[in-house]
Protein backbone atom coordinates (compact mmCIF):
# COMPACT_ATOMS: atom_id res chain seq x y z
CA UNK A 1 0.00 0.00 0.00
CA UNK A 2 1.21 3.47 -1.00
CA UNK A 3 2.46 5.52 2.24
CA UNK A 4 0.38 8.52 3.37
CA UNK A 5 1.15 11.41 5.67
CA UNK A 6 -0.67 10.97 8.85
CA UNK A 7 -1.26 14.90 10.56
CA UNK A 8 -1.45 14.44 14.14
CA UNK A 9 -3.69 17.13 16.04
CA UNK A 10 -1.54 17.09 19.34
CA UNK A 11 -1.61 19.02 22.59
CA UNK A 12 -3.82 17.48 24.44
CA UNK A 13 -2.36 16.30 26.48
CA UNK A 14 1.51 16.68 25.55
CA UNK A 15 2.63 14.17 27.33
CA UNK A 16 -0.06 11.79 25.15
CA UNK A 17 1.01 12.78 22.42
CA UNK A 18 4.24 11.72 22.60
CA UNK A 19 3.26 7.94 23.95
CA UNK A 20 0.85 8.08 20.71
CA UNK A 21 4.09 8.93 18.63
CA UNK A 22 5.77 6.50 20.22
CA UNK A 23 3.30 3.51 19.93
CA UNK A 24 2.95 4.44 16.15
CA UNK A 25 6.92 3.37 16.06
CA UNK A 26 6.40 0.28 18.22
CA UNK A 27 3.64 -0.98 16.28
CA UNK A 28 5.15 -0.37 13.16
CA UNK A 29 6.83 -3.51 11.22
CA UNK A 30 9.64 -1.76 10.13
CA UNK A 31 13.53 -2.92 9.08
CA UNK A 32 14.68 0.71 8.04
CA UNK A 33 13.59 4.56 8.46
CA UNK A 34 11.50 4.07 4.96
CA UNK A 35 9.34 1.74 6.58
CA UNK A 36 7.45 3.50 9.45
CA UNK A 37 4.96 6.23 8.35
CA UNK A 38 5.35 9.85 7.74
CA UNK A 39 3.57 12.14 10.26
CA UNK A 40 3.42 15.36 10.72
CA UNK A 41 2.71 16.31 15.09
CA UNK A 42 1.25 19.69 15.43
CA UNK A 43 1.34 19.98 19.14
CA UNK A 44 -0.83 23.13 19.97
CA UNK A 45 -1.00 22.39 23.77
CA UNK A 46 -2.76 25.71 24.41
CA UNK A 47 -5.49 25.09 23.40
CA UNK A 48 -8.57 25.47 25.86
CA UNK A 49 -9.15 22.55 28.27
CA UNK A 50 -11.77 20.39 26.66
CA UNK A 51 -13.82 19.32 29.63
CA UNK A 52 -14.54 22.92 30.77
CA UNK A 53 -15.36 23.75 27.03
CA UNK A 54 -17.96 21.22 27.06
CA UNK A 55 -19.29 21.43 30.86
CA UNK A 56 -19.65 25.28 29.95
CA UNK A 57 -21.12 24.65 27.04
CA UNK A 58 -18.00 27.42 24.98
CA UNK A 59 -17.45 25.20 22.24
CA UNK A 60 -16.09 27.50 19.99
CA UNK A 61 -13.37 28.82 21.97
CA UNK A 62 -11.73 25.04 21.03
CA UNK A 63 -13.31 24.66 17.70
CA UNK A 64 -12.35 28.30 16.43
CA UNK A 65 -8.40 27.10 17.11
CA UNK A 66 -8.57 23.76 16.55
CA UNK A 67 -10.24 24.35 12.45
CA UNK A 68 -6.86 26.84 11.95
CA UNK A 69 -4.78 23.71 13.09
CA UNK A 70 -6.91 21.73 10.27
CA UNK A 71 -6.37 23.82 8.00
CA UNK A 72 -2.62 24.16 8.65
CA UNK A 73 -2.58 20.18 8.06
CA UNK A 74 -4.67 20.63 4.88
CA UNK A 75 -2.02 22.60 4.08
CA UNK A 76 1.10 20.99 4.51
CA UNK A 77 -0.74 18.26 2.44
CA UNK A 78 -1.54 14.99 4.98
CA UNK A 79 -4.29 12.20 4.22
CA UNK A 80 -5.88 11.65 7.35
CA UNK A 81 -5.66 13.48 10.53
CA UNK A 82 -5.38 11.60 14.19
CA UNK A 83 -6.62 13.22 17.44
CA UNK A 84 -5.22 12.00 20.44
CA UNK A 85 -7.63 12.80 22.65
CA UNK A 86 -11.20 11.23 23.46
CA UNK A 87 -12.63 14.32 24.83
CA UNK A 88 -12.23 16.49 22.21
CA UNK A 89 -14.27 14.19 19.67
CA UNK A 90 -17.12 15.54 21.24
CA UNK A 91 -16.92 17.64 18.58
CA UNK A 92 -16.45 15.42 16.12
CA UNK A 93 -18.72 16.49 13.40
CA UNK A 94 -17.99 19.71 13.30
CA UNK A 95 -14.16 19.11 12.84
CA UNK A 96 -14.76 16.74 9.75
CA UNK A 97 -17.29 19.23 7.96
CA UNK A 98 -14.41 21.80 8.82
CA UNK A 99 -12.08 19.34 6.01
CA UNK A 100 -12.38 17.43 3.37
CA UNK A 101 -9.39 15.24 5.22
CA UNK A 102 -10.66 12.07 6.59
CA UNK A 103 -10.24 12.23 10.44
CA UNK A 104 -10.09 9.25 12.25
CA UNK A 105 -12.63 8.96 14.70
CA UNK A 106 -11.17 7.53 17.46
CA UNK A 107 -14.56 6.58 20.18
CA UNK A 108 -16.37 5.03 16.44
CA UNK A 109 -13.25 2.72 16.05
CA UNK A 110 -12.90 1.81 20.05
CA UNK A 111 -16.71 0.75 20.10
CA UNK A 112 -16.86 -1.38 16.82
CA UNK A 113 -13.80 -2.97 17.62
CA UNK A 114 -15.16 -4.07 21.21
CA UNK A 115 -18.57 -5.13 19.49
CA UNK A 116 -16.54 -7.41 16.93
CA UNK A 117 -15.09 -8.79 20.28
CA UNK A 118 -18.08 -8.79 22.99
CA UNK A 119 -21.34 -8.71 20.47
CA UNK A 120 -25.02 -7.40 21.46
CA UNK A 121 -25.69 -6.78 25.34
CA UNK A 122 -22.37 -6.85 26.47
CA UNK A 123 -21.57 -4.50 29.72
CA UNK A 124 -18.74 -1.88 28.49
CA UNK A 125 -17.04 0.31 32.07
CA UNK A 126 -15.97 4.04 30.95
CA UNK A 127 -13.11 5.36 32.38
CA UNK A 128 -12.80 8.84 31.32
CA UNK A 129 -12.76 12.61 32.05
CA UNK A 130 -16.03 14.05 33.02
CA UNK A 131 -16.17 15.91 29.86
CA UNK A 132 -16.21 13.00 27.69
CA UNK A 133 -18.70 10.96 30.20
CA UNK A 134 -20.91 13.82 30.21
CA UNK A 135 -20.79 14.18 26.92
CA UNK A 136 -22.10 10.69 26.05
CA UNK A 137 -19.94 10.22 23.07
CA UNK A 138 -19.16 7.14 24.06
CA UNK A 139 -22.74 6.05 25.08
CA UNK A 140 -24.07 6.77 22.07
CA UNK A 141 -21.67 4.33 20.06
CA UNK A 142 -22.43 1.95 22.33
CA UNK A 143 -26.22 1.99 21.96
CA UNK A 144 -25.69 1.71 18.03
CA UNK A 145 -24.40 -1.78 18.69
CA UNK A 146 -27.43 -2.42 21.60
CA UNK A 147 -24.25 -2.39 24.35
CA UNK A 148 -24.47 -1.08 27.70
CA UNK A 149 -22.01 2.03 28.81
CA UNK A 150 -21.24 1.99 33.00
CA UNK A 151 -20.39 4.87 34.47
CA UNK A 152 -18.42 5.26 37.43
CA UNK A 153 -20.45 6.36 40.69
CA UNK A 154 -19.39 9.64 41.61
CA UNK A 155 -16.66 8.82 44.26
CA UNK A 156 -14.73 6.58 41.72
CA UNK A 157 -15.14 8.99 38.71
CA UNK A 158 -13.25 12.06 40.92
CA UNK A 159 -10.24 9.20 41.89
CA UNK A 160 -10.58 8.97 37.70
CA UNK A 161 -10.31 12.93 37.53
CA UNK A 162 -7.92 12.79 40.04
CA UNK A 163 -5.55 10.29 38.27
CA UNK A 164 -5.75 11.96 34.82
CA UNK A 165 -5.25 15.49 36.17
CA UNK A 166 -2.31 13.95 38.08
CA UNK A 167 -0.80 12.28 34.90
CA UNK A 168 -1.41 16.08 33.49
CA UNK A 169 0.49 17.78 36.19
CA UNK A 170 3.49 15.61 36.33
CA UNK A 171 2.43 14.30 39.54
CA UNK A 172 3.21 10.66 40.41
CA UNK A 173 0.05 8.27 40.33
CA UNK A 174 -0.85 5.04 42.32
CA UNK A 175 -0.98 2.33 39.14
CA UNK A 176 -2.37 -0.26 42.40
CA UNK A 177 -5.86 2.64 42.60
CA UNK A 178 -6.24 2.99 39.06
CA UNK A 179 -5.97 -1.00 38.71
CA UNK A 180 -8.52 -1.24 41.77
CA UNK A 181 -10.74 0.91 39.43
CA UNK A 182 -10.97 -1.82 36.74
CA UNK A 183 -11.42 -4.45 39.25
CA UNK A 184 -14.45 -3.22 40.92
CA UNK A 185 -15.92 -2.68 37.58
CA UNK A 186 -15.13 -5.78 36.26
CA UNK A 187 -15.96 -7.87 39.57
CA UNK A 188 -18.52 -5.66 40.98
CA UNK A 189 -20.32 -3.70 38.50
CA UNK A 190 -20.00 -7.21 36.00
CA UNK A 191 -18.38 -5.02 32.94
CA UNK A 192 -17.03 -7.35 30.06
CA UNK A 193 -14.19 -4.68 29.79
CA UNK A 194 -13.79 -1.27 30.39
CA UNK A 195 -12.52 1.43 27.81
CA UNK A 196 -9.25 3.45 28.47
CA UNK A 197 -11.19 6.56 27.43
CA UNK A 198 -8.27 8.92 27.75
CA UNK A 199 -4.97 9.24 26.50
CA UNK A 200 -3.44 9.69 29.97
CA UNK A 201 -4.77 6.92 31.22
CA UNK A 202 -2.72 5.10 27.88
CA UNK A 203 0.24 6.29 30.01
CA UNK A 204 -0.60 4.00 32.57
CA UNK A 205 1.96 0.91 32.88
CA UNK A 206 -1.04 -1.87 33.86
CA UNK A 207 -0.19 -5.72 34.68
CA UNK A 208 -1.53 -8.41 32.45
CA UNK A 209 -4.20 -8.68 35.10
CA UNK A 210 -5.77 -5.65 34.54
CA UNK A 211 -4.72 -5.28 30.56
CA UNK A 212 -6.51 -8.01 29.20
CA UNK A 213 -9.74 -6.34 30.56
CA UNK A 214 -8.87 -2.81 29.34
CA UNK A 215 -9.50 -1.41 26.05
CA UNK A 216 -7.33 1.46 25.34
CA UNK A 217 -8.70 3.77 23.15
CA UNK A 218 -5.37 5.01 21.59
CA UNK A 219 -4.09 2.24 20.74
CA UNK A 220 -6.93 1.69 18.74
CA UNK A 221 -6.28 4.94 17.43
CA UNK A 222 -2.31 3.67 17.02
CA UNK A 223 -3.16 0.78 14.70
CA UNK A 224 -6.15 2.31 12.75
CA UNK A 225 -3.64 5.04 11.75
CA UNK A 226 -0.65 2.68 11.05
CA UNK A 227 -3.33 0.89 8.35
CA UNK A 228 -4.87 4.40 6.54
CA UNK A 229 -0.96 5.25 6.20
CA UNK A 230 0.25 2.26 4.76
CA UNK A 231 2.44 0.97 7.54
CA UNK A 232 2.52 -2.37 8.26
CA UNK A 233 1.13 -3.03 11.42
CA UNK A 234 2.96 -5.54 14.08
CA UNK A 235 0.97 -8.68 15.48
CA UNK A 236 -0.36 -8.02 18.98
Amino acid sequence: MEKKSLGVLGGMGPMATSVFFEHVIENTVAASDQDHINMVILNHATLPDRTDVILNNIGDTFLEPIKKDIQTLETIGVENIAIPCNTSHYFYDEMQKSTDINIINMVGETINEIAGKYGENSKIGLLATNGTVESGIYHNECAKYNMEMYTPNDTIQQKVMDIIYGIKSGTDVSVGAFEMIIEELISKEKCNCVILACTELSTIKLREDSRKYSVDAMQVLVERSIKLSGGTLKAR
